[in-house]
């Protein structure tokens, strides 16, 4: 009898991880109907993290209410609460996150992540010890202005009012006022989860590099720029906190920037945290074959991407690994080296991307049934 380890991180637009790992498990199983097929559903930090966790862990999913990207908006969404209620999971993207405005309506300007602070109130709330922040997704660019004043944080101009949502205001901050900063988190461990590395400002920061996919014309991100590099100045000068240089602090729109600074998050792998939380090391052990896959898969999986990171765990314990791709790029033969046994299309070279996505289940279940019948024939 055959195991097989399902490591997937979700199929953009297409596929959660978990629709991956059941289209792969079809696939296999036509051709081994008794093949064990274990499901470990991924997630590098970013979207899907959450319900990958939901599935992979007994967890219990909790609803609240709070304000979407826009500050006269209202969701309903969820966070994860773990580990016998000691541990909240919260993706921002579920708030924030940028599916959840229309292309025309993105404007980081006015965008928040006030969402993301009341989901943290939420679970302070339930009395967690520690709280995950998953950062990948967002649609803003406040530098976490907004989630610090869910958390009681008050910004204030010159005159001492009170200064409006979002990343086009940041530049009116003279003062933050801390006395009501929620004394519960002095007693809670926040991390971030997220794989992003660029520094808050400069042309690798938040605002050039990702601003432009949440709305953000060339003027725009300038401006943006300018008003994290202000919002900087004003926290190092009154927190003596000198950050926006450290690794991630550009994430989400500088929400990993705010968190180190009114949270004392501190920083890891998604990738590697998720791999710890799932306990993969330990399943793969009992594997004859490991799949895993994503969307896209190219020269830049090594930097830290899912696929990457199950084949480095597998790698160390001898086990082949077969990663599945919407779309294979350049430059691929390095992951070879990397611990990659082979890496396979699910589309024709010149498919359109709206069939793909169309077909994308599809297509994965027909590819792992023809690797499953070439590995039986010895291929």
């Amino acid at each position: 009898m055959k195991t097989f380890v399902l490591a997937p991180d979700s199929f953009k637009e297409s596929m959660t991880a978990e629709q991956a790992c059941t289209a792969m498990q079809r696939g296999i199983q036509k051709i081994i109907p008794d093949a064990v097929c274990v499901h470990v559903p991924m997630a590098d930090g970013g979207e899907g993290t959450v319900d990958a966790l939901l599935t992979s862990l007994a967890g219990q999913k909790v609803e609240c209410d709070v304000t979407g990207p826009l500050p006269s908006q209202r969701i309903k969404t969820y966070w994860g609460l773990f580990d016998e209620g000691q541990t909240a999971v919260i993706e921002m993207a579920k708030a924030n996150g940028i599916h959840l405005l229309e292309p025309a309506q993105r404007n980081p300007l006015l965008t928040t992540t006030l969402g993301t602070g009341q989901m943290i109130c939420h679970a302070l709330d339930l009395g967690v010890s520690k709280i995950i922040l998953a950062l990948g997704g967002s649609v803003t660019n406040d530098a976490g202005s907004g989630m610090a004043q869910a958390l009681g944080v008050r910004f204030l101009d010159v005159q001492g009012r009170e200064v409006l949502l979002g990343g086009g205001h940041l530049q009116e901050i003279e003062w933050m006022d801390m006395q009501a900063l929620d004394p519960r988190l002095q007693k809670v461990q926040v991390l971030i989860a997220s794989d992003v590395t660029n520094p808050l400002c400069g042309t690798q920061g938040a605002s050039y590099v990702f601003g432009p996919q949440k709305g953000a014309s060339a003027v725009m991100v300038e401006q943006l720029d300018q008003n994290l590099s202000h919002f900087a100045d004003v926290v190092e000068t009154q927190l003596n906190m000198q950050i926006r240089n450290v690794v991630g602090a550009g994430a989400a729109g500088g929400l990993g920037f705010g968190l180190m600074a009114f949270t004392g998050a501190k920083l890891r792998s998604g990738a590697t945290w998720v791999i710890e939380q799932t306990q993969l090391a330990e399943k793969i052990k009992q594997a004859d074959y490991v799949f895993t896959g994503e969307g896209s898969i190219d020269f830049q999986t090594k930097f830290g991407k899912t696929p990457w990171a199950v084949a480095q765990f597998a790698k160390q314990l001898n086990k082949p690994v077969i990663a599945f791709a919407g779309r294979v790029g350049e430059d691929i033969e390095s992951l070879f080296d990397e611990g990659f046994s082979q890496i396979i299309s699910l589309n024709e070279p010149n498919c359109d991307l709206t069939t793909a996505l169309k077909h994308a289940e599809h297509n994965l279940e027909k590819s792992c049934e023809k690797v499953v019948q070439q590995l039986l024939n010895g291929g």
